[in-house]
């Protein structure tokens, strides 16, 4: 299940170009197959969007929540995804403090045409965890 927290100003039937998916079930603590209160992806999440609020990319590179990206022993974890560009997933990171530095690796990403992001470019954050570089569909 998937739901888009920022929407760009796109029509219905077009997909944004850019988006960063965000797992909300990532740093879960479950009990007898529940979860108990809220995940460190929801407060991830949450930090995200109210950072986004003040991101100039934040119509043109939307933020969609992911009920489960399946790295759970990676958490948390945040992907990169547009057409025709390298696709990045990233976990490891950091509950707290790692917010500003997607947003800003995100934006490094928009920039570049193919979405090649050499690792000596990215915020600190960012520098570990990588935990897949996807290529891009043939056009």
């Amino acid at each position: 299940m998937t739901t888009t927290v920022n929407i760009s100003p796109t029509s219905p039937m077009e997909v944004a170009e850019h988006t960063l998916f965000v797992c909300k079930t990532c740093a879960s603590v479950w009990q007898n197959g529940k979860r108990l209160g809220e995940s460190g992806g929801e407060k991830f999440l949450h930090q995200l969007q109210q950072l986004a609020q003040d991101w100039e990319l934040r119509d043109q590179f939307p933020i969609q929540e992911v009920e489960c990206m399946s790295a759970c022993n990676r958490s948390c974890v945040v992907a990169f995804a547009a057409k025709g560009k390298l696709t990045y997933l990233f976990g490891d990171l950091a509950v707290d403090g790692s917010a500003s530095a997607v947003l800003e690796c995100a934006s490094q990403y928009y920039l570049k045409a193919d979405g090649l992001l050499p690792w000596s470019e990215r915020p600190e954050a960012m520098k570990k965890g990588i935990l897949a570089k996807i290529p891009p569909l043939s056009k």
